[in-house]
């Protein structure tokens, strides 16, 4: 009997399958991303894998014998402490072709809760990255994923997809422009001087924000975001202040615990005299306790609350997804019979 080659593989949790709070008890940090490498890298009949973790999804892509990732789930569950039920629930499976179409969607910002997205092609490349840096991807998956960077390049390039509100920065300060109106007489306190963080901080400048403060736990990342953004710099030791002063709070931090609870919150509004705040939570893990939503005068909105609203901008452009889609289901044709020769003959 011929021996029965290996297999694509894709498993992941997205925000297709599971809510906010799910997704944020399944993310992956270093120390999860490693427990879980160790794992499969012992795991007889598994070749190559990748980890593709963002605020909108938990994925991994893998090569490996028939059946050989399907007790990864039981994996995942002790390694971030979710219930087997939890798991099972919200996670996905492809295999193959539909693999690859999956990943080319990924990529391309189709399979986003704010389609269209350009933040995640990058994402996937520093996936990718450290994949191959570890030594994790082999001859299959290195061909799918730079085939795939090279079918959302060509997305990004040949079709508007990209148009219009398509980040969680843009959306994130399109709302606030709604609700504010102008911007400029506004307090914005920026919590997060990474990437969303300084995307988020220009976002509010572009829309005529003056008082930008971004604050850090490293106060150095926020001089330097506050500097590419007119702004003033502070540490994360000054919230009670900063947040009593501001009109509007964006929190985009990789902190894996709570940025601002509740009581911190609470003890703000009694010194704003009934003054509205409006809080934009863009991390996962969450930043802000979503108790804060309970307090008079505070409004809160989350990831999926801000893609609700990005799904009022993806109406004109439907035509658009779906000549996307055709265009990378052409190139998953073109693709899978090469990596299906490339399974049977081993990765050559």
């Amino acid at each position: 009997m011929e021996p029965t080659p290996p297999v694509l593989f894709f498993l992941g949790a997205t925000h297709h399958t599971a809510p906010l709070a799910v997704r944020e008890k399944l993310a992956l940090d270093e120390a999860r991303t490693a427990a879980l490498a160790a794992k499969l890298q012992t795991t007889p009949g598994v070749k190559e894998f990748a980890f593709v973790n963002t605020c909108n999804r938990v994925e991994l892509y893998g090569v490996g014998d028939a059946g050989v990732f399907t007790g990864f789930t039981g994996t995942l569950a002790e390694v971030t402490g979710c219930s087997h039920d939890e798991i099972s629930a919200v996670v996905k499976t492809h295999t193959g072709h539909h693999a690859i179409e999956h990943l080319f969607s990924v990529a391309a910002g189709l399979d986003s809760q704010i389609v269209g997205e350009t933040e995640i092609l990058g994402q996937v490349k520093n996936a990718y990255d450290k994949a191959l840096a570890c030594h994790w991807t082999g001859p299959v998956l290195n061909r799918v994923f730079q085939k795939t960077f090279q079918a959302a390049k060509h997305i990004r390039t040949h079709t508007r997809i990209g148009e219009g509100q398509v980040s969680v920065a843009s959306v994130a300060v399109d709302l606030a422009g709604k609700i504010f109106g102008d911007l400029a007489p506004v307090k914005v306190l920026v919590v997060g001087a990474g990437d969303i963080g300084l995307k988020t901080a220009q976002a509010f400048q572009s829309r005529g924000a003056k008082a930008i403060t971004v604050a850090s736990r490293t106060l150095s990342r926020a001089e330097e975001t506050a500097a590419a953004t007119g702004g003033w710099a502070a540490s994360l030791a000054e919230l009670p202040e900063l947040v009593t002063g501001a009109d509007i709070v964006a929190s985009s931090t990789s902190a894996p615990g709570l940025v601002l609870p509740r009581d911190l919150v609470a003890a703000a509004m009694k010194r704003r005299a009934g003054r509205p705040l409006f809080l934009i939570d863009l991390a996962l893990p969450r930043d802000i306790d979503p108790a804060a939503a309970e307090l008079a005068n505070v409004f809160l909105y989350n990831l999926d609350d801000l893609a609700k609203i990005a799904e009022e901008n993806i109406a004109h452009r439907e035509a658009e997804v779906a000549r996307c889609r055709a265009i990378l289901a052409e190139r998953t044709a073109a693709l899978w019979p090469q990596v299906a020769r490339s399974l049977v003959s081993g990765g050559s």
